[in-house]
């Protein structure tokens, strides 16, 4: 029996019949007109079924079988807010900036109903999943001009593309999720299956995206995974047209563009969907719920984006979890594969963040002055913006260091796999927003590091026999500053105990 089959008909975690009474009083206060501003609606699991509830009217529905569209409506009342699902919306970039903080009923959830079982097929789950609009700037809460985190479709939308050896050429309309990211390149590469049914890595969520592989291609002997965190798809697209990214361009032009990128998991956040892409598995499936949750089992608070955490934060996957590290070793015993700047390392031979663990730091410039790459307009008055800048130096000095042989006096062998995690992008989207000039700084800036990358493939004479996938974590939306507030303090006014993970998920009587 497949993953897919064994899920289960029903969530796994619901509210418990002790916290019946405050969820629906927490349903209230969060579904008051008064907060219809900052919040988009809320999600539950509840009787059997899961839920979507707002201001508009709710919607309960259940799996029916396996697949992210097996799923059938019990009842609905009002506006279904999750009945637009098409993942083409407000796209390219010029539909986008006419319809900016769209409402619900405006909106679309792309694959929202697998969205949303997914998350409470985890025992430690939210009580509740608080969504915000897009509108709402989260200043109160340390917020930024650009945000994420929703099932909406640009902040769930993430570019892909991907190119190279085996890979069919043009632009494609197919629907994909960063789900299948895993399993697709498991095949193209040619990971053995673990099963008859052609299955690449346990428990995996996607499928392959079977559409841009050239069968009759021989396959790549290697395989570089670049990612641009929290990065606008319809901006990066809108870049590479107008001659901004050349590099960029040059894998989309030796490759396939999803033209409406591949949805992030629910919540669409960093370490979920970092772990969620190179594992194959949904973020209720794999364990990293979010970037900080509450495990009711231990009692425990859990943060993993945080540089204090991030080395650690594969510890708190669930059992039976494999990463294509794993599934490449398990096919090429010897292949060497390495993880530069990326906290999901499970099973990597180089891990920048094991130099972390052990304590062996890399050298780490004292400040971005001089390095290159770096716009100096945005590095001095950003602190975030300098501190990305100088992460992402050290990543390209360790890739590079590892395509020529040779990095900090160890020797190693060309990687049949190598990832890398470039976060300079989400820094300047956060802080600007999408579409402002310290976003497009940074796009100029990655799209130069990752030309490195490239040029020391060809130098060293691997870039014909190399695939490449070049991706994001999650979408960025350009919220509204005028459209601010905390839910959390119209929920205590109401005299509820609960703790806010993440921002939005609720767990209901913990303090």
């Amino acid at each position: 029996m497949s993953h897919a089959d064994a899920l289960p008909a029903v969530p796994v975690h619901r509210v418990a019949p002790r916290h019946e009474d405050a969820a629906e009083r927490a349903l209230e206060v969060l579904l008051d007109p008064a907060l219809d501003p900052i919040v988009d609606m809320v999600f539950t699991s509840r009787d059997g079924a899961y839920e979507a509830l707002s201001h508009d009217g709710r919607v309960r529905f259940r799996r029916q079988g396996p697949g992210p569209q097996a799923f059938e409506v019990i009842d609905a009342e009002g506006a279904d807010p999750l009945s637009d699902q098409s993942p083409d919306r407000f796209s390219p970039l010029a539909a986008e900036l006419a319809h900016l903080h769209p409402r619900r009923d405006s909106n679309a959830y792309p694959f929202a109903f697998d969205q949303v079982a997914q998350l409470f097929d985890s025992p430690a789950a939210p009580d509740l999943c608080v969504v915000h609009s897009a509108a709402h700037n989260w200043e109160d809460q340390g917020g930024h001009r650009g945000e994420h985190g929703s099932p909406g479709v640009v902040q769930a939308r993430a570019p892909l593309v991907i190119a190279g050896r085996g890979v069919r050429t043009g632009r494609t309309s197919v629907p994909a999720r960063l789900v299948d990211v895993a399993p697709t390149v498991a095949e193209l590469l040619g990971v053995a299956p673990l099963d008859g049914e052609g299955t690449r890595l346990p428990g995996q969520d996607g499928r392959v995206l079977t559409e841009v592989l050239d069968p009759g291609e021989r396959r790549p002997g290697h395989l570089v995974g670049v990612l641009f965190d929290g990065t606008n798809a319809n901006v990066l697209y809108a870049m590479v047209e107008s001659g901004e990214a050349p590099h960029v361009a040059r894998l989309v032009e030796m490759g396939s563009t999803f033209t409406y990128g591949a949805v992030a998991a629910l919540p669409t956040v960093t370490l979920a969907n970092h772990t969620t892409i190179l594992t194959g598995r949904s973020p209720g499936h794999h364990g990293i719920l979010h970037n900080a949750w509450y495990d009711r089992r231990t009692g425990q608070q859990v943060v993993t984006n945080s540089s204090a955490t991030w080395p650690w934060a594969m510890q708190h996957v669930v059992g039976g979890v494999a990463s294509l590290h794993d599934a490449v070793h398990r096919t090429w015993p010897d292949a060497f594969t390495a993880s530069v700047n990326e906290p999901c390392d499970l099973g990597a031979d180089y891990s920048t963040f094991d130099f972390f663990r052990r304590g062996d730091v890399p050298p780490i410039p004292e400040s971005p002055d001089g390095l290159p790459h770096t716009t100096e307009r945005f590095v001095r008055p950003s602190k975030d913006y300098s501190w990305s800048s100088v992460v992402d130096h050290m990543a390209v000095d360790q890739a590079v260091g590892i395509l020529d042989g040779h990095y900090r006096g160890t020797s190693y062998p060309a990687p049949r796999f190598l990832w890398v995690n470039f976060t300079l992008t989400d820094s300047g989207m956060h802080e600007g927003g999408p579409h402002s000039e310290i976003a497009a700084a940074a796009v100029r800036d990655s799209d130069a590091r990752l030309g490195e990358i490239l040029r020391a493939l060809e130098r060293v004479g691997m870039f014909d026999d190399t695939a490449f996938v070049l991706l994001a974590d999650h979408g960025m939306e350009e919220n509204d500053p005028d459209v601010r507030g905390d839910w959390d303090v119209h929920l205590r006014e109401a005299g509820l105990t609960f703790r806010d993970e993440g921002y939005g998920f609720l767990y209901l009587g913990e303090s």
